[in-house]
């Protein structure tokens, strides 16, 4: 009997008020309905727009691909694998290269063909995608950019409140700043702090 295909599923929404179960849900039922095997699922609730490295879920499922065999990754719909065009295509470039394909549920995509070989039709469908995504990012920035302009314009101020005073690096982080002055990588305090790397860099470089 043929061995199931093992899948990763990963699902993301934008903020914490946000929920993800919706996109677990249905891609369960898709995995049941095509017998395949779920490894293991992963969520977080993080901005698209955030790099690779600073979103730990999906740096733990890239990880996930290179030491447990797996074949397939289920994504709701491509703007949940990152709304930064060049680091959806760097990720769909690095699983293509390891043979492991990445199905878009909702787009009705996937990145590799039955006989591994990548899908064109998927490839220029997605490279589209990825920069309206990328533009769509902007577009919102740009308006909220422009709505800060006009509430100051008419009086309002925009920033920390007068007075704010931003918690001791050293309480807020003990544990971060303990493992980083016992040599561990900024890598592993991530994976054990859930602390970003950015935040980790700053403690090096206050505290190191």
């Amino acid at each position: 009997m043929e061995e199931p295909t093992r899948v990763c599923i990963y699902a993301r929404v934008s903020t914490s008020a946000q929920d993800y179960q919706h996109q677990l849900t249905t891609l369960r039922a898709y995995a049941k309905e095509h017998h395949y095997q779920v490894v293991k699922e992963y969520t977080e609730k993080i901005s698209g727009a955030k790099k690779i490295a600073d979103r730990q879920a999906l740096s733990e499922l890239l990880e996930e691909v290179e030491t447990n065999h797996i074949q397939k990754i289920l994504v709701f719909e491509c703007s949940r694998l990152s709304r930064r065009a060049l680091d959806f295509l760097a990720i769909i470039e690095q699983l293509n290269e390891k043979k492991v394909s990445v199905f878009f549920y909702q787009n009705g995509l996937e990145t590799l063909l039955p006989d591994l070989t990548v899908n064109p039709i998927a490839s220029l469908v997605l490279g589209i995608m990825s920069q309206f995504n990328s533009l769509e990012r902007n577009l919102i920035r740009s308006r909220m950019a422009n709505g800060y302009d006009n509430y100051r314009q008419n009086g309002g101020t925009v920033g920390r409140k007068v007075g704010y005073r931003k918690t001791n690096y050293q309480e807020e982080y003990a544990k971060e700043i303990s493992l980083l002055k016992k040599g561990v990588s900024l890598r592993d305090c991530r994976s054990l702090t859930h602390t970003s790397i950015n935040t980790l860099r700053k403690l090096k470089s206050l505290f190191m």
